[in-house]
């Protein structure tokens, strides 16, 4: 017993750098809905496809390093990200021992083109996110994992992250969330369910068949 206390508090006096340790990296699937489909960013590298990512680097936060990674390889800033998950599978990487933490990020189909349009040298590679395939490591399991939580925060909500306009009508809020969904929903259902979340304006969406549709806001919550 006394033996093996001597070994462990060695091993507790020990320094850091005594110790094997996996590299941190940081993979972001960024996401949008637009011209009816649930889309994610995809940069090219040697192997194939990928998600967005980086090492992290000396001093700096996961959340800084998912800023830097998606500003330099997807012209994409001014966004939140969420983590998703720790990906540690020792072997996840054909290039050694690397963790990586995913994350989650949630773009308005409106400033899509404005990411192009603001003066970046870097195209923003939006890809169907149901037709991402041969994607590097794990990160078609990354990408699942990010469309599922996004899928469920809009089961429940109206479009909690903003991807819709500041108006908009039922029936495009519908189309969202049904395109999230991957699947139709019952109009009805929907309407009662969502409807004490909005706000609805005095203005209206002319319709091409039919009276003008009532505009609607999210509500404060």
């Amino acid at each position: 017993m006394s033996a093996n206390r001597d070994s462990a508090q060695k091993r507790a006096s020990a320094p850091l750098t005594d110790f094997e340790r996996p590299s941190v990296a940081v993979d972001t699937a960024v996401l949008t809905v637009a011209d009816g489909a649930l889309c994610v960013v995809l940069v090219p590298n040697a192997e194939g496809w990928r998600l967005p990512g980086t090492f992290v680097h000396a001093g700096e936060t996961l959340a800084l390093a998912v800023l830097r990674s998606l500003r330099q390889k997807a012209g994409i800033e001014g966004v939140h990200p969420r983590q998703l998950h720790v990906f540690d599978a020792p072997h996840r990487d054909d290039r050694g021992w690397v963790m990586s933490v995913a994350h989650l990020v949630t773009v308005p189909a409106a400033s899509v083109a404005d990411t192009v349009l603001a003066g970046s040298t870097v195209l923003t590679p939006w890809h169907d996110a149901h037709d991402a395939h041969d994607l590097v490591c794990d990160h078609a399991q990354i990408l699942r994992m990010a469309v599922e939580t996004l899928r469920q925060s809009y089961r429940t909500h109206a479009d909690p992250d903003r991807l819709l306009g500041t108006e908009f009508t039922l029936y495009e809020l519908l189309r969202l969330h049904e395109t999230i969904a991957g699947e139709r929903l019952g109009k009805d259902t929907f309407r009662r369910h969502m409807r004490d979340q909005l706000v609805e304006t005095d203005s209206h969406r002319p319709g091409v068949v039919g009276k003008p549709a009532t505009l609607f806001r999210h509500g404060s919550s």
